[in-house]
């Protein structure tokens, strides 16, 4: 039989739930493994990241922007002339002339970049210039030079006698065979490998932090693929392809063969899958698994890794193959390199 005066007195209670104050709920809602939002925090892909880290965490740890951050980070592998992957001392084009990638984005959706930029040490810089002095998002070549002198950039001989000798050494055969994970085996101080000239590639440094604040900034740079035609422009300069951040969601970067990136606008997949639910790492491993059902053969012969983090603070890493690493930086650990899960 119908009780109206129970029915009454639960409509009253399911009101009175519905009128809980939002933020109420959120205060409950588990924020993380350890119930805690993890930072500030700052993470980027390979070994050489770490150095780079503890400068993005010198404005972390005082409570300053992750944009800020993520700049000051990666001039370290820019500035690096032994990191030929990055910056000044970077391997050259197949016309020696060292053109450089980059971009920036912060966590209200502003970003900038410049593409085949020469003669700029830190085109991270004038990355976050083009942000936030321009109407635009890209700059390119003689285009993107012109602005960075216009903006007080010095202008600089990027290529250095070893890149050049390596270069010269490269013109003896003009053989283009990248070499899978060749970036930390050209930086390992503890093991150096003697390669010769035709083998050397590189790659990019991908940076993503959250400030005190809990907001997310991020930043790629790179010299591109050693010995590239004049011009290549691969996926670190480009939104959506070599890096992505939504503040609301995470951030993501990518390393490796652009082209690849490129097509699959990997960063940007990224973060999307995050907001359906993914981990960080699962994510990654959807984009990666993308890549190898489109071009199975392809993905046989080449790397392409991306690293993602959310806004917990939780992150994670999945390649093609194996050998990509990151490094992490954080409240608790200041130099922790952790070697990513691969398909191959």
């Amino acid at each position: 039989m119908f009780n109206r005066r129970k029915f009454i007195k639960a409509s009253a209670l399911s009101a009175g739930l519905l009128a809980v104050n939002k933020n109420s709920i959120a205060e409950v809602l588990p924020k993380g493994k350890s119930g805690n939002i993890n930072k500030p925090i700052v993470i980027s892909t390979w070994d050489f990241g770490v150095a780079a880290n503890a400068d993005a965490w010198k404005v972390l740890s005082k409570n300053g922007r992750s944009l800020d951050a993520v700049e000051q980070g990666v001039w370290v592998p820019e500035a690096d002339e032994n990191n030929q992957s990055v910056g000044y001392g970077g391997l050259p084009d197949r016309d020696g002339k060292v053109t450089l990638d980059a971009c920036i984005m912060d966590e209200l959706g502003n970003c900038g970049a410049v593409l085949a930029l020469e003669h700029i040490k830190h085109p991270i810089s004038v990355a976050r210039k083009v942000m936030e002095k321009t109407p635009h998002v890209m700059l390119a070549g003689d285009g993107a030079l012109q602005f960075a002198l216009e903006q007080g950039f010095k202008k600089e001989n990027l290529l250095t006698a070893k890149s050049e000798k390596d270069w010269k050494e490269w013109l003896k055969t003009a053989k283009y065979e990248p070499v899978i994970n060749i970036e930390n085996k050209l930086y390992d101080k503890a093991a150096p490998q003697k390669l010769p000239g035709n083998q050397y590639n590189h790659d990019t440094i991908g940076m993503i932090a959250m400030d005190a604040q809990g907001n997310l900034s991020g930043a790629c740079t790179t010299s591109g693929m050693a010995y590239k035609l004049h011009g290549r422009i691969g996926d670190s300069p480009i939104i959506g392809a070599g890096l992505y951040i939504d503040n609301e969601i995470g951030g993501a970067t990518s390393t490796g063969v652009g082209e690849e990136v490129v097509r699959n606008v990997g960063s940007f997949l990224v973060v999307e899958l995050m907001r359906q639910g993914y981990t960080p790492e699962d994510a990654c491993k959807e984009a990666v698994m993308r890549i190898i059902k489109k071009k199975p053969e392809t993905a046989k012969k080449i790397q392409v890794g991306f690293l993602a983090m959310n806004k917990k603070g939780e992150y994670g890493a999945y390649a093609i193959q194996q050998g990509f690493s990151y490094a992490v930086c954080d409240s608790q650990k200041q130099d922790l390199v952790i070697k990513g899960k691969s398909y191959y």
